[in-house]
């Protein structure tokens, strides 16, 4: 067992190396300089669709609406990599790695917004008469390459189990066991259950809870930051300009912190970055094409504003309390450190780290089952999907007690080999991204 541990830690290591984060960004550099800086000039049009529900949205085909799809999208992004990802990144590669996060998500809202108008352009209509929809599509219908598609959504399928399963349900484990003494199979057996009251109904079920959930919680969490900011409000202008120094010239070891070089920070920000809004990895556009809509720049806009909530808002806001606490440079790393940071500056503030933890987890079982079984459908017909979500669920209890270094380090490797054919699909087409794009802003206007 150590030696397979082992073997897939290199490949994972090869998977999420300089190459493959190289590649990444640089496709949402090619992609920010083919739509023109699209995703700086369009953000308050995006907001604006994302967020005001229009009556003629109800009337075009799909499954459920504009902000339930980013609301499913962001119920698998907005997880634990927000609370513990952040934390190691600053704790292993200095402030400064906050500063190449934001790069990351910037040229990253390119990437999610060319996956969505793929993801809308090429869907179909299943035996349900359900949408389906993402990078198995856009590569078997847009590139003519099934069997890439088919690579993808294995990747994906088997990925769902451990970054979107067992890594959330034992993470809930962990901080419920820490914080209010449960046992780890009490929590597993209620998450079990609470899985499948919702994923049992299939997409429209998880969008209309993720329409619910997700807001309160992304809400919860960020007041609880925001009353430690405002709390330090004087010191702030500071912080900021104390990340972006240390972007470009980090510090030296400090308190528990050894220290970090420019490359360890850009590598620790752009990794942390990726890990949490998942631009470029393919998972994002599945469940944007089930959004009822029929042009595919309308949704594309709406997705591109899921990066911007998750790394712009999120993941700077847990980075704001480290830095501002103090609490970074102590020696500590992942969601210790983020607990440590809010209790140190609130009473209670331990609570919001477990409780955000919990919700945060419990939304990414959600959005990445719809993932699962959406890859599993690809390979194997709808009938296929009831079993994957049972043993979906099964497998939600049995990551709660479970040791899960193997997992961890198999997931982390399936979802940087899913970013492979994705970003292949995105870099050949992107004239078509360019075309519907432009073709959507000439009937605007």
């Amino acid at each position: 067992m150590e030696a397979l541990d082992a073997l897939v830690g290199k490949i994972g290591a090869f998977a999420w190396g300089p190459p493959m984060l190289i590649l990444l960004v640089g496709t949402g550099f090619w992609l920010t300089i083919s739509l023109r800086g699209l995703q700086f000039t369009k953000l308050g049009h995006a907001l604006y669709l994302a967020l005001i529900k229009r009556k003629e949205d109800d009337d075009e085909p799909g499954d459920i609406t504009h902000f339930q799809a980013l609301m499913t999208a962001l119920s698998a992004t907005v997880g634990t990599g927000n609370i513990a990802g952040v934390a190691t990144a600053i704790a292993i590669g200095g402030p400064g790695a906050l500063f190449w996060m934001w790069i990351t998500g910037l040229v990253g809202m390119a990437t999610k917004y060319g996956e969505a108008v793929l993801a809308v352009k090429y869907r179909v209509v299943d035996e349900n008469g359900e949408m389906s929809g993402g990078p198995m599509y856009y590569i078997s219908r847009g590139l003519n390459m099934p069997w890439l598609g088919a690579v993808f959504a294995v990747f994906a399928a088997i990925a769902a189990f451990g970054i979107g399963n067992m890594v959330q349900s034992n993470s809930v484990a962990d901080a419920v066991q820490a914080t209010f003494s449960v046992p780890a199979w009490v929590t597993g057996l209620v998450l079990m259950v609470c899985t499948a009251a919702v994923i049992l109904g299939g997409i429209k079920s998880i969008g209309r809870v993720a329409s619910i959930l997700v807001p309160i919680m992304i809400v919860f969490y960020v007041l609880g930051a925001l009353f430690i900011i405002f709390a330090n409000v004087s010191e702030v202008p500071g912080a900021l300009l104390f990340i972006v120094k240390q972007a470009f010239n980090p510090t030296a070891a400090v308190g528990g912190f050894a220290g970090a070089s420019i490359m360890l920070a850009i590598r620790m920000g752009v990794a942390r970055g990726v890990f949490s809004n998942e631009s470029g990895l393919g998972s994002a556009p599945i469940a944007a094409a089930a959004a009822k809509t029929k042009n595919p720049v309308t949704q594309a806009l709406v997705s591109m504003t899921q990066t911007f909530l998750d790394t712009l808002v999120i993941c700077t806001m847990t980075g704001l309390v480290l830095i501002l606490t103090g609490a970074w440079s102590n020696g500590m790393t992942g969601a210790a450190l983020t607990t440590h940071a809010f209790e140190s500056a609130m009473a209670g503030g331990g609570y919001i780290v477990t409780i955000g933890i919990i919700l945060f987890a419990y939304s990414t079982i959600l959005g990445w089952c719809y993932y699962g079984e959406k890859s599993i459908e690809y390979l194997f017909g709808i009938k296929s999907v009831l079993p994957y979500r049972i043993v979906f669920v099964l497998f939600v209890g049995v990551g709660a007690v479970a040791k899960l270094s193997l997992v961890w380090n198999i997931s982390d490797t399936l979802n940087g080999l899913m970013a492979i054919p994705n970003l292949v699909a995105l870099l050949l087409l992107t004239p078509v991204i360019v075309a519907e794009t432009k073709k959507y802003f000439s009937e605007k206007l």
